[in-house]
Order: structure tokens, then sequence, then C-alpha cells
């Protein structure tokens, strides 16, 4: 056993202490420790300094291994609006894409009467020039979004300060894309991309029927919004495909459904299926979206073995002038989840939710059904405080079978901040929960705490995709 203090030596003296309702303290010392606290260690009021010096140092450590771990582990990012290079103009980067995010365009009408209209006239680089000017130079950025900018600026080798947006303009044109991938993936610690794939996106749709090399680096994942959200406007596309569907759901055409579904997930690879849902989402239901996912996206993720991803909580358009930015939030009835976990147990469900309300309630459903898998802080729980609670809460309640965070990147240098952001969080929570383990009598090795980093950044998410 090493000595306590210097964590060296071999200890050979104990000294045991007994607190009032926390029973007895044990620390142990080697020789040339011990007797350079000197003979007057013996008095109780000397212990408390010397066991509060052997706390001190002891979390110090366990602080150093537990970010060591969290800041090392390769991050499998399970949901990110990121494309692969081979899309092109789909793939957003730069410090004018980085500006302009639907996060600080909300942020910055805080601060402007410009009508939302005049606004979405301008050029990019002038909506940048606006943004930063209001939320960088005429006001402090202690928003986590406009935060999240210093960070990746700073990250890239720019100093925010300056604020020049010219001069940070000119320092980071020199990147081209495939190297600015790498050294963003680098920077952030992560090993895969979860993209978000739709076969509706009229310009996404037409790079997949060509087919590309791809890059193993982004992994896709089947979205199928408009096919359970918007049933009455998708079934004649599919028509015009050439998947021979009625308006309404007869046995046909959950065939054809199914047929479309089998031909998109083996096209792209999916890693699961997935879809955006109201707060008002009910289950079981009449309406097309909760028959077209009992009789055709149940069936066909049970046929591949795959996830099917619900994100549950947005209400679409708000507020219609902010554009992406005017979508809002609301608290759901989780009831609709327990049904399907309960009715389906051959599926798996992959979950987040955005209210803050209810993520309690889907931390004690995971606790019931072992096919529900609770992931990420999603969108407006993705600021430190509810980051913090909420990763907090999970590990409480669920232990290390969760996958705690994903960074809904939509601009490739976001992924810098939005991983140095939540392993801080997230080493801070394991750190706080390993020293109460220890204080019951488990203390983790440095193995144990490797391992379960791993678990938490992608390990886990893999295991439940391989169930």
């Amino acid at each position: 056993m090493l000595c306590d203090l210097c964590h060296r030596n071999e200890a050979r003296r104990h000294i045991y202490l007994f607190e009032h309702g926390r029973g007895r303290k044990t620390f142990h010392l080697c020789d040339p420790c011990a007797d350079a606290k000197g003979p007057e260690d013996s008095r109780s009021d000397s212990n408390l300094d010397l066991l509060r010096e052997v706390q001190e140092r002891r979390h110090s450590r366990l602080a150093a291994r537990v970010n060591r771990a969290v800041f090392s582990a390769p991050v499998f990012d399970i949901h990110t609006h990121l494309y692969d290079p081979a899309f092109g103009e789909l793939l957003l980067w730069g410090i004018d894409d980085l500006l302009t995010y639907h996060y600080l365009v909300a942020e910055v009408f805080r601060y402007v009467d410009m009508s939302y209209e005049k606004f979405w006239q301008l050029t990019k680089a002038q909506q940048a020039d606006l943004i930063w000017k209001k939320l960088f130079v005429e006001h402090s950025p202690v928003s986590e979004a406009c935060r999240g900018v210093v960070t990746t600026l700073q990250s890239l080798g720019c100093d925010p300060k300056q604020k020049n947006l010219a001069a940070i303009r000119k320092s980071l044109s020199n990147w081209k894309l495939k190297n600015f991938i790498s050294h963003c993936l680098s920077e952030a610690g992560v090993a895969k991309i979860c993209m978000t794939n739709s076969p509706f996106d009229d310009l996404e749709r037409p790079v997949w029927l060509r087919g590309f090399k791809r890059d193993a680096r982004f992994v896709a994942a089947l979205r199928i919004d408009p096919l359970l959200l918007a049933w009455n406007d998708t079934a004649p596309r599919l028509r015009e495909w050439g998947y021979e569907v009625g308006s309404d759901l007869s046995p046909k055409t959950i065939r054809e459904i199914q047929r479309f579904l089998r031909d998109w997930t083996r096209r792209i690879q999916a890693k699961y299926l997935m879809v955006s849902l109201t707060p008002q989402f009910a289950f079981p239901d009449a309406g097309a979206c909760a028959q077209l996912i009992e009789k055709a996206v149940l069936p066909h993720c049970r046929e591949f073995g795959l996830p099917f991803a619900l994100m549950i909580g947005v209400r679409r358009a708000q507020n219609p002038g902010l554009q992406m930015a005017g979508d809002g939030m609301g608290r759901c009835d989780l009831s609709a989840l327990a049904n399907l976990c309960a009715q389906y147990p051959d599926n798996k469900f992959l979950v987040t939710v955005l209210a803050r309300e209810n993520q309690h309630e889907l931390c004690v459903l995971a606790r019931k059904f072992r096919n529900l898998h609770i992931f990420g802080c999603w969108w407006f729980t993705n600021v430190p405080y509810v980051v913090e609670e909420m990763t907090r809460m999970r590990i409480e309640l669920l232990g290390l079978s969760v996958t705690p965070q994903h960074s809904d990147a939509r601009i490739l240098d976001q992924l810098i901040y939005k991983w140095q952001h939540s392993r801080r969080i997230i080493a801070e929570v394991l750190v706080e929960k390993y020293a109460a383990l220890a204080e019951s009598g488990w203390e983790a090795t440095p193995a144990e705490i490797e391992r379960d980093a791993r678990e938490l950044l992608g390990g886990g998410f893999e295991r439940f995709c391989a169930q």
C-alpha cells in the first residue's frame, strides 16, 4: 500500500481517526511523511489537519485520474447534423457558419430591433458581422453558445479577445476541408460521428443515389420525420419513387413502406432509425404516426436489429420569423414511451427528451425497461447547469448504462467546444461519485475508471445497439 501523502513510498504507519457520525477513518503514511509531521501530531486537532491533507491529496489524485480517462476516451458522437465530406456544401464549417448558428441567431434578436425579413436578406457574412458585433463586442459572450465560439477560436489558435472578426477570418482562411475535419475530430477526441440522414431531403438524396466513397468516421442514421409526421404529403413522393403506396395504410401500403425502409437502411448502412416528435406524441393512437410506427417501423427495426431513436418534445416554428431558430419546446407525456417499451420488448429504443421537467421520469422508465437507452442533453438542455444536473441524476439512477451526451453539432467546428465542455462536466460528476464510493469503502482503480469513461462516451451505446 502506498503512502496517502506522497503516494510514492510504501506505507508503514496507520493512523485511525473516529469522526462523530461518520465512523472510523484510516490513513496510511510512509516513515518519511510520518516523521515530517513531527511529534505534536499525536494531538487530535493535528490528526484532523492530517486527515484533511490526506483527503485533499486523495481527491486531487482521483480528479487527475478521472480527467485523464474522460479526456482521452474516444467519443462516438451518436447524434449530429454533420455530413460526410462527400456531401459538399451540406457539411457546414468555418467562422461564418459558426457565428450564424441558429442558437446565436435567436440570441442576437434580444439586442436588435431589425425585422426578421431584413436580417434574412443579409448575406451570411453580414449576418455573422452583426452577431459578432452585438454578442462579442458590445456584450460579453457569457451564454453557452457564445462561450462555445470563444472556446473553439482559442483551440484553433485565434485570440477572440482581439475582437477583430476580419483578422479571425483571415487567420482561418488557409484551412482545407480534409485537414480541418481531421483537426476538429482530433481536438474533440471524436472517433466516429453519427449523421442525420433524410432520404426526403432533395439535396441529400441524390448524393446517396449516385453513390460515393464513404469516410469511415461518418456513420449514417435514417431520419424518417416526413414519413411519420406528414404521411399525406409523403405518400405521393413515395409513389414517384416507385413504391406502390396508397393514401390509406392498407397491408399493401405497409409492405411498400417497409420495402422503402429496407432499401434506404441498406443504401446508407443505417446505425439506427430516428424521428423528432412533438410533446403531443401519443401511442397507441389511431393517427397515421402511431400506426406507421406500429405496423411498419417497429417490424423493420426488429428485422434489421436496429434501435429506433425518439427525440421528443420539440414545438416546430413557435416563432416562424426566426426560421430554424424559431423552434420551441414543451413537456411531454411519457406514457407513450412506456407503452412502446412495454408492448415491444424486442425493439430497442434510443431516447432523449427536450423538457427538463421530463428528465427524472425518463430515468425511472429506463430503470423499468432494459430496451430503453437514454442519450444526450438535447438542444435547450445542453447548457452546463442542466447538463450537470441531468448527468448526475442519470448516473445516480442508472449507473453507467446511459450515453450522457451527444454534440448535436450542425457546424463541424462545434465538435471542439461541445465535447471540451461536456467532458469537463462528465469528469466533475464522476469525480464526485468515485469519491463518495471510496468513502464507502470501494476505491475505483485507474483501469476501472478508464473502462467506465469508454462506456459513457460511446461504448454503452455500441453495446446497446449490438444486443
